[in-house]
């Protein structure tokens, strides 16, 4: 069978579809769409300030979306077992990142703060960094975000326990809708031993400067 295509996101009632794969549009198809849009919201596409404006756009969506042209677990299969016993906690903290909202494409901007607890195999920092940023470059909730980071790094490391918390500010609720300035949303995954253990997760949490009892510790 040949692999998903990363390049998109899976579509699961077409995989269960026997039959060729929806085509991808192109990107002149996809400079057409913004034309609409900036007809829709009542001005010109042809103006001078906006011709080249579906062209910027569609380059921008390569930007913010490249995620999709990678896998995830794929990322992690180089690992290294040399760690002379190390069995302590590997924290990388205040990954920043930049999302957008899978409701309304408006932009979620924060950081991540993600940990593990080696059990034989530990990764490159730079590749905890990584992860983060192929997921953030997809549409998104912080909630699945979140989850797909953690569930990630437990699958190819099957370390002792797993641990991502996400801050981040939503500017679909900024610029938009309830017009809330100045307010971050946290989300948590604790995974193995962050789960079971209060004293281990107390440490995380110490580590990032987050106060346990915010994140529902004891």
């Amino acid at each position: 069978m040949a692999p998903k295509s990363p390049l998109r996101p899976v579509n699961h009632q077409a995989a269960n579809h026997k039959g060729p794969a929806p085509r991808r549009p192109t990107r002149e198809d996809a400079e057409a769409a913004v034309r609409v849009l900036i007809e829709w919201a009542g001005d010109d596409p042809d103006r001078e300030g906006v011709k080249g404006t579906p062209s910027r756009v569609a380059r921008a969506f390569e930007e913010y979306f490249a995620g999709y042209a990678t896998d995830p677990v794929e990322l992690l299969q180089r690992t290294f077992e040399e760690t002379d016993g190390y069995d302590e906690m590997v924290v990388l903290k205040d990954i920043r990142f930049e999302s957008h909202c899978e409701h309304h494409l408006a932009p979620i901007i924060g950081r991540a703060h993600v940990a593990y607890l080696p059990q034989q195999r530990v990764v490159g920092i730079s590749k905890l960094a990584r992860l983060v940023e192929v997921y953030a470059k997809r549409l998104q909730i912080q909630e699945k975000m979140t989850a797909q980071i953690a569930n990630t790094l437990d699958e190819v490391l099957q370390p002792k326990g797993v641990a991502v918390v996400i801050e981040a500010a939503h500017q679909c609720m900024t610029t938009r809708g309830v017009h809330k300035p100045g307010v971050s949303m946290v989300t948590s995954r604790m995974l193995g031993a962050f789960r079971t253990d209060p004293s281990t997760r107390r440490e995380f949490l110490a580590i990032i400067g987050q106060p346990a009892t915010s994140l529902g510790g004891p």
